[in-house]
């Protein structure tokens, strides 16, 4: 049912974001104008999403979401009120575009975090998919249809239209029965919730990787996004049916790529297909800059739509694969913000050197910096995050406390002790770092081991954070890729001993009382 609703939905997206790019060719034509189309509709990404994550995370997603639509259907409409009244300028536009991103951004975290609530973990690359393929299906349909409106009817309708298709969307949420996850602990606080979505990204490889990765593509592959409106205007058949087949051509390639994806999956790694769908990418620019047959120019971006789908599918895969629950909406923001601030600076980007130099250079310079980006970013791997469980262990028992440590005492103090056989030291040391990264992840703000003086292989590992409810939560994060690591490090130790932990509180001092 919310497949099908979003599949309304981003036809009508689509719809709009053709109905917008041409209107401003009418309203100011210039390069740097229309390529601000893309950034408006990007930026609000950029700046909002993590934010945005953080609310998701905290509050029910399903309402959070709701409201989050009407706002959207409510801004659409009065786009399409204005522009059928003749009163839109290009500044109104972009306001309005800008307002539309602004939506957006409050949407995508919560929305792409809903998916793993809807399918087991095994299907989950499958349901990425099948919601990519719902997407480029979108993209395939909206462009040609608002190709069609407009050229008989003006961009206001097409606006008009997509506020109806967010309606839908809200009747889809209303009737989802959610599961809301069950802890004893209250809520985050919303600037401790964006403060432990940062920690976590900065102490995340996988997902570290999917963003590099994520920005070496799209600051690059965003030229023909942002320039394909003034191309188009620019060919001697070009106009608003020309336009929306060319969009409707890398919707249809996607929606190939999607069906195909799978199966190369399993004959290349995820690494070697995100090189490989880059450099066609860059190949399909290249065609951009050269030929002004539509024939050719449906063909080159019906394979970039192939390419961008295996990218974007596969960066998705590992970012969502890379997260836990309890963050999920925080650090898909992260990797949504990085892919949408580098598409707003890549927009910006190439549309003045267009305006410097010309469409095609600027094309071409772009095309290039797709294959640099390719061997920069390499070394960065996104295909190691498939095997890893982070599904919630509680296998740590709950400490044992006395009445007057309530939840907001702190910071506290973690000890804990290990007895280390001689010739397994340098292996403990070695474990013992890669647990300190899931330490810091999950609420550490300081970590350490230290080997005791007077008993050789004795070592003491300590860690804080800023509060007991903080401990408590890493609890309740604690994962079974943790505890396998964990379980690793107690091989290591002497026969029959046991990690003895401890836990500390910083006292309340109180300033005493003098008589004078």
């Amino acid at each position: 049912m919310l497949w099908v609703a979003t599949l309304v939905s981003n036809i009508g997206t689509w719809m709009h974001d053709i109905g917008a790019s041409w209107l401003m060719t009418t309203l100011s034509p210039t390069p740097i104008m229309v390529a601000m189309i893309q950034t408006a509709t990007t930026l609000p990404i950029f700046l909002l999403a993590m934010p945005a994550g953080a609310l998701a995370d905290i509050v029910d997603r399903r309402s959070y979401l709701i409201v989050v639509q009407l706002w959207l259907a409510l801004v659409a409409g009065l786009l399409g009120f204005m522009t059928l009244s003749g009163i839109t300028s290009a500044w109104t536009l972009i306001a309005l575009t800008f307002a539309m991103g602004i939506g957006t951004a409050m949407m995508m975290p919560a929305w792409a975090a809903m998916t793993p609530e809807l399918v087991p973990r095994t299907e989950l690359q499958s349901a990425i998919a099948l919601n990519s393929l719902g997407i480029n299906m979108a993209r395939t349909i909206g462009p040609a249809l608002a190709g069609i409106i407009v050229s008989f009817a003006g961009t206001g309708p097409v606006f008009i239209l997509n506020a109806f298709s967010y309606l839908l969307v809200i009747l889809a949420l209303a009737r989802w029965q959610r599961e809301v996850p069950i802890s004893e602990l209250p809520n985050e606080r919303f600037f401790s919730a964006l403060r432990s979505g940062f920690r976590f990204a900065r102490h995340a490889p996988d997902l570290q990787a999917a963003i590099i990765r994520g920005f070496g593509f799209f600051l690059f592959a965003s030229a023909s996004w942002a320039l394909l409106p003034l191309l188009v205007k620019s060919m001697t058949i070009g106009g608003p049916e020309t336009f929306g087949i060319l969009v409707a051509s890398i919707g249809a390639g996607a929606v190939i790529g999607a069906l195909v994806l799978p199966k190369l999956r399993k004959k290349i790694s995820r690494d070697m297909l995100v090189a490989l769908a880059a450099v066609v990418y860059a190949s399909t620019m290249f065609a951009l800059a050269i030929f002004d047959q539509l024939i050719f120019l449906c063909l080159a971006m019906s394979v970039s739509g192939i390419a961008w789908i295996t990218v974007l599918s596969s960066l998705q895969v590992t970012a969502q694969m890379a997260l836990p629950n309890w963050v999920r909406s925080r650090g898909l923001a992260v990797f949504m913000a990085v892919f949408m601030g580098s598409m707003a600076l890549g927009s910006l980007l190439w549309g003045k050197v267009a305006e410097m130099t010309s469409i095609s250079t600027s094309l071409m310079l772009a095309a290039i910096g797709t294959l640099v980006a390719v061997l920069v970013t390499w070394r960065w791997h996104i295909g190691d995050v498939d095997d890893v469980d982070l599904t919630p262990s509680m296998h740590w028992p709950t400490p044992l406390v006395h009445e007057s440590v309530s939840h907001d005492r702190g910071p506290v103090l973690i000890t804990i002790q290990y007895t280390v056989r001689n010739d397994k030291t340098s292996e403990f040391l070695t474990k013992i770092r890669e647990l300190s990264k899931r330490r810091r992840r999950d609420g550490a703000f300081a970590w350490g081991v230290f080997e005791h003086t007077e008993k050789p292989h004795h070592f003491i590992e300590s860690f804080c954070v800023d509060s007991w409810i903080e401990h408590l939560r890493q609890h309740e994060r604690v994962t079974h890729a943790d505890r396998d690591l964990q379980t690793e490090i107690h091989t290591l130790l002497v026969s029959g001993s046991e990690p003895i932990v401890t836990h500390y509180v910083a006292p309340k001092f109180t300033a005493a009382k003098t008589k004078r």
